[in-house]
């Protein structure tokens, strides 16, 4: 399956990665996060995958996340709520979210990728 670099374009975080896959010669499909969300399926297939907590898939740093007061109520939500909260908003989620259906890396670390993407 083809790789999935899902991101937006203004943040510096997918910037890095985008140059990092470029500089090692990975293709990739270029997604927008906002423009094409991913859905509630996709990202509990991501989640799935990855092996990570789901509170990781939050852009925690992000102004939409701090607007809704999320530090506070995402320990009260279910799993479910939190994918459909998740997919109702790319701006909500942790970027970039790079997949190739069977490996996600979240984020922008160079080992991980370098491990990963290689």
């Amino acid at each position: 399956m083809t790789i999935q670099f899902i991101n937006y374009p203004k943040c510096t975080t997918c910037k890095k990665a985008q140059k990092w896959l470029n500089d090692n010669g990975i293709a990739f499909e270029d997604v927008h996060i906002v423009e094409q969300t991913p859905t509630k399926e996709q990202l509990e297939s991501y989640w799935k995958v990855s092996g990570l907590p789901l509170k990781k898939f939050f852009n925690t740093s992000g102004i939409k996340y701090r607007e809704l007061g999320l530090k506070d109520k995402l320990a009260e939500m279910t799993e479910d709520e939190q994918l459909e909260l998740l997919a109702s908003d790319g701006m909500l989620i942790k970027r970039p979210i790079v997949t190739n259906g069977e490996k996600v890396t979240l984020g922008f670390k160079e080992s991980e990728f370098g491990e990963t993407w290689k």
